[in-house]
């Protein structure tokens, strides 16, 4: 499978007209080849118009069909596992052990919702069978059953150039439920894209699937994500990037004529605190693993531990040091683009500049082009709570411990705060249950996933998952964007009043499919 710079529309391979997009060597700052052209919107229409052409054929398409097209896109991920994993390598400086495992977990997410898809839990089949002598008033027959939205945008993210990207979670959930989708391919890792896409066209031909059924698009600037947005053909849109590009797209969704939904996984700054008793007994430890979430990857994780809130006591000063110490003798890591690392420098330098703020540690020096320098900063609740230039994500290795006089700051902190993916409590058996019982209660109406003694940075695909949270974690704080849960965000409810049975969906006829039913209330 070659790299060409090209648009995949249906089952066409497409060459844009508009301005070159050429994926870059972080560790080089070098272009790689091939150029892709940009697409316009002729390419917009076109891919548009096949994904409206394929919706009603691909959302009836039977479970059994559905599920084995989901694995064969992870087989042919498989399959073309090596060239896919050296090119997001030089695409992105991410490790190839690293690349291997997203890879893995892309591979695993869409086998994953293809047991999902022929379990048939999403159709949240109910059926109220007809009450023709009740009275006062009879009771018709009712039945309700689940159907996907339609067309689906999806935008490659620039982190996860696998999981969160042409074949990620987004992709995976929208197909499962069936709609069709159009992926927006990051201007980061377009031969990642186009080796990916690939995979998924021939999955699309291997097993007879509507052509558009899948497209993917290039571009750069915000045209083409613009374009796919305010098309009236798309339904829904998923997106995983800045708060500023997500509250963008959901703007331009809630102009058209008809507004649509736009899950959109934004900013998150992910509190992590560290109660006393805990403290006081592994503080080493503590430190040890605060520091290693806070280095995975360069920081460059959604959920990454951006703040450390911790009351005042004996052991603090001893634990900062060794925090500090750890940041301090880092060994700087590359960046997925210049952009983010521009972008991590100017958030740092704001840290540095604010007066409510002390710089505690850095990293060793850079040793080489768009590397990141692990910063650590510490501040008091008070400036904390008057100052909200603090709450800013900076995307990469830093975090500000934040320290608080009593249990009552602590709490007034955090209902200070905005939404969040993550909240981690470290604590140990004797900690105060009445204070971590208050906190909880608060954490609840903050953040999408609440840790015990563990770290944020890691995101199990599964069913329970939740990767979401209030504004401005998400655009959408009932929903998430891994796990099974995630095709929820596809799918309405339809009710069916007094259908002749040879009318019915096959789903909602009494000896249709074997799934699960509620049945008047049963």
């Amino acid at each position: 499978m070659t790299i060409a710079g090209n648009m995949i529309i249906g089952k066409e391979l497409v060459q844009g007209s508009k301005k070159a997009i050429y994926g870059i060597n972080p560790a080089t700052g070098e272009n790689l080849e091939p150029a892709f052209l940009g697409g316009g919107a002729q390419e917009v229409e076109r891919a548009c118009a096949l994904a409206e052409q394929a919706f009603d054929a691909y959302r009836e398409t039977d479970l059994e069909s559905r599920a084995k097209f989901l694995e064969q896109i992870a087989s042919n991920l498989a399959a073309n596992g090596p060239a896919i994993v050296e090119r997001a390598g030089l695409e992105s400086g991410l490790p190839k052990a690293r690349l291997e495992g997203e890879l893995g977990r892309t591979m695993n997410q869409l086998k994953l919702f293809a047991e999902e898809v022929r379990a048939g839990r999403w159709l949240g089949v109910k059926v109220d069978t007809a009450m023709p002598e009740r009275t006062p008033l009879p009771r018709s027959d009712l039945r309700l059953r689940h159907i996907p939205l339609g067309p689906v945008a999806v935008f490659g993210a620039s982190n996860f150039p696998l999981a969160f990207s042409v074949a990620g979670g987004d992709t995976a959930s929208a197909l499962a439920a069936g709609c069709p989708v159009v992926v927006k391919g990051h201007s980061a890792h377009p031969g990642t894209s186009e080796l990916v896409g690939k995979a998924i066209q021939e999955a699309v031909k291997t097993c007879n699937m509507p052509e558009g059924t899948f497209s993917l698009l290039f571009g750069s600037g915000a045209d083409i994500g613009s374009a796919l947005v305010a098309d009236s053909r798309i339904k829904a849109v998923g997106f995983t990037g800045s708060r500023s590009g997500g509250v963008a797209l959901m703007k331009i969704a809630a102009a058209r004529p008809e507004p649509i939904p736009v899950y959109a996984e934004m900013s998150s700054i992910n509190p992590v605190y560290l109660l006393p008793e805990a403290l006081k007994n592994r503080a080493d430890a503590i430190a040890t693993g605060f520091v290693n979430s806070l280095l995975m990857g360069s920081g460059q994780f959604c959920t990454n531990p951006g703040l450390l809130i911790v009351k005042e006591a004996p052991e603090l000063d001893a634990f900062i040091g060794k925090v500090a110490e750890l940041v301090s003798t880092s060994t700087p890591s590359i960046m997925l683009t210049p952009g983010i690392h521009q972008a991590y420098e100017s958030g740092v330098a704001r840290l540095k500049a604010n007066s409510n703020v002390q710089e505690i540690a850095q990293a060793k020096e850079a040793s080489g082009p768009n590397q990141c320098r692990a910063n650590l900063f510490v501040t008091n609740a008070k400036a904390f709570l008057q100052d909200h230039a603090l709450r800013d994500e900076v995307f990469g290795s830093s975090s500000l411990i934040i320290k608080c006089k009593t249990d009552d700051e602590v709490l007034e902190l955090t209902k200070s705060l905005e939404g969040q993916l993550t909240a981690t409590v470290l604590m140990e058996p004797n900690d105060d249950k009445v204070f971590i019982k208050k906190l909880l209660s608060i954490l609840e109406r903050k953040v999408g996933r609440i840790l015990f003694n563990g770290y944020p940075t890691g995101v199990e695909v599964c069913h329970a998952m939740v990767h979401g949270g209030p504004f401005p974690a998400t655009s959408d704080s009932r929903t998430t964007s891994v796990g099974t849960e995630a095709i929820w965000r596809f799918l309405r409810p339809v009710c069916y009043q007094d259908v002749p049975v040879d009318l019915l969906p096959l789903a909602l006829k009494d000896n249709g499919i074997n799934i699960p039913k509620l049945i008047n209330g049963k």
